[in-house]
């Protein structure tokens, strides 16, 4: 049996203009991250399509150490959709570090159903999660100076 990274690493990745096209995105809106990822703007948004669409939500509340499945779970329901003709297109939040630091899985999913590149996901894919943990670990760092600053203080 094949591992996912031997799986992600024989896969021919298609060029995210392409992907745009099919999923009627004008290629000229997307800001693009190298040859496969994008992003999207919101306004491009359809509240009247949104209003007529379906929505599967996959989600769970009690992690695992090798982490849930929900990564694999939409891609390949996502994928299984596409293949009975419907449009599909799964949403998927940036995946957590819990890959950088050995902690879990890939945190873009498994197996066929995979999310590729895998590394680049997996090392902060657009830039968008890097910035939030850093300005969380500098108000963590400003909360810890200011505690010990004040430990002498007085508590109420």
């Amino acid at each position: 049996m094949k591992t996912d990274f031997e799986i992600a690493h024989e896969a021919k990745l298609e060029l995210i203009e392409r992907i745009a096209e099919k999923a009627n995105i004008p290629v000229k809106e997307l800001e693009p991250y190298g040859k496969y990822i994008a992003k999207v703007p919101y306004r491009l948004i359809d509240d009247e399509k949104v209003k007529k669409s379906k929505l599967i939500l996959v989600t769970a509340i009690t992690p695992t150490k090798a982490g849930i499945g929900k990564t694999t779970v939409s891609v390949g329901l996502a994928l299984g959709m596409n293949r009975i003709g419907k449009n599909a297109i799964p949403a998927l939040r940036e995946p957590s570090l819990g890959p950088c630091f050995g902690m879990k899985g890939g945190a873009a999913g498994g197996g066929y159903a995979q999310v590729l590149p895998m590394e680049k996901i997996n090392l902060h894919f657009t830039g968008d999660f890097h910035a939030i943990t850093s300005a969380n670990n500098m108000i963590a760092a400003l909360l810890d100076n200011y505690i010990y600053q004040h430990q002498d203080e007085a508590l109420p």
